[in-house]
């Protein structure tokens, strides 16, 4: 297994390990998966490719990160002001994504699924207080996918680095801001030695899914209850991950905020109109790029529609009523 993260990272660098021990253990050693970081057997955005030639049997990355070979991909990991890492896991088992997810890598000779989850991410480290949409212009800022055209639309300029370039971009000014994941694995970055602001919401990855993806020839030669493991394997990690990065966050940000003097801030609403209203244009754009990305986008934005009716009587009501001022 390559991986598109550092090696030994906290969280998703784990995730991929304890991926491998889950099968290892629940196939009783039959299967046996070797992890390698990035950058250990080939360079973090070479993991797809190195599974499609069969150099490797599987990786652990995220699914926007290849994005250059089809927009499409962006929708199974991370659509700005799209869904949750929960609602992505109803789309995906319960909604008929599976589906198109395996159609569009398919042809690669890749055999895709959900198999970790950071949930909400952070808006990303900024060495300048961003009050206006126009603060981003000139901005040379480390983030992918959609997110990344989205802020280029507004005058920034995206940069593409896996997580392991990140620090020694910011202290050496080649970057003057990034986005990675939230306050556990940024700590762990030590991104806070390097940045002065932490921004928030993460409106560009509101919900991030991480995938494993299989080379078709090493799936089909699995037997259907070594496939079953996989899946099994794949979705209790999935869970796990999301659970996990959810416990972790909050301390995480504790000691970002008391011991390291982090200045958190919000994004401006007003920032944040301007950045949805530039997202849905983005978005419209990138479902032009082929008919195959067309129709997943059409059933994407049709399960958000539904979600979002959802959410706004169920978590989004709760979490207002949670706030309000009372004793607990």
């Amino acid at each position: 297994m390559v991986t598109t993260w550092p090696k030994d990272y906290v969280g998703l660098g784990e995730s991929a390990s304890r991926l491998a021990a889950r099968v290892r253990t629940m196939s009783g050693g039959r299967l046996s998966i070797t992890v390698y970081a990035a950058g250990e057997l080939v360079p973090a955005f070479e993991a797809f490719e190195a599974v499609a030639n069969g150099t490797a049997d599987l990786y652990h990355g995220a699914e926007t990160y290849w994005e250059s070979r089809s927009s499409a991909f962006n929708f199974f990991c991370a659509v700005p002001f799209g869904l949750t890492a929960i609602e992505t896991s109803a789309w995906i088992h319960h909604g008929g994504a599976q589906a198109l997810w395996d159609a569009l890598s398919a042809p690669y000779g890749i055999k895709p699924m959900l198999a970790s989850a950071t949930g909400v991410q952070m808006g990303g480290w900024f060495n300048k207080e961003i009050k206006r949409v126009e603060d981003f212009k000139g901005l040379r800022m480390r983030i992918p996918g959609l997110g990344a055209r989205i802020l280029k639309e507004v005058g920034a300029v995206p940069v593409a680095l896996p997580g392991s370039q990140i620090h020694d971009a910011l202290r050496d000014g080649a970057i003057d801001a990034a986005e990675w994941i939230g306050p556990w694995s940024d700590l762990a970055l030590d991104l806070q030695k390097v940045a002065r602001y932490y921004y928030y919401p993460g409106f560009h990855e509101p919900g991030t899914s991480l995938a494993v993806g299989i080379n078709l020839g090493v799936w089909r030669g699995l037997s259907d209850q070594e496939r079953a493991i996989i899946e099994a394997a794949c979705g209790a990690e999935h869970a796990f991950s999301l659970a996990e990065y959810n416990a972790r966050n909050g301390d995480a940000l504790h000691t970002l905020v008391t011991n390291h003097g982090v200045q958190l801030r919000a994004f401006p609403t007003q920032v944040l109109l301007e950045l949805g209203k530039t997202a849905g244009r983005v978005v419209r754009a990138a479902a032009a790029d082929s008919p195959e990305t067309r129709r997943i986008y059409d059933h994407y934005t049709a399960f958000r529609r539904k979600a979002l009716t959802w959410a706004q009587l169920s978590d989004q009501a709760f979490w207002n009523a949670r706030s309000l001022p009372f004793e607990y």
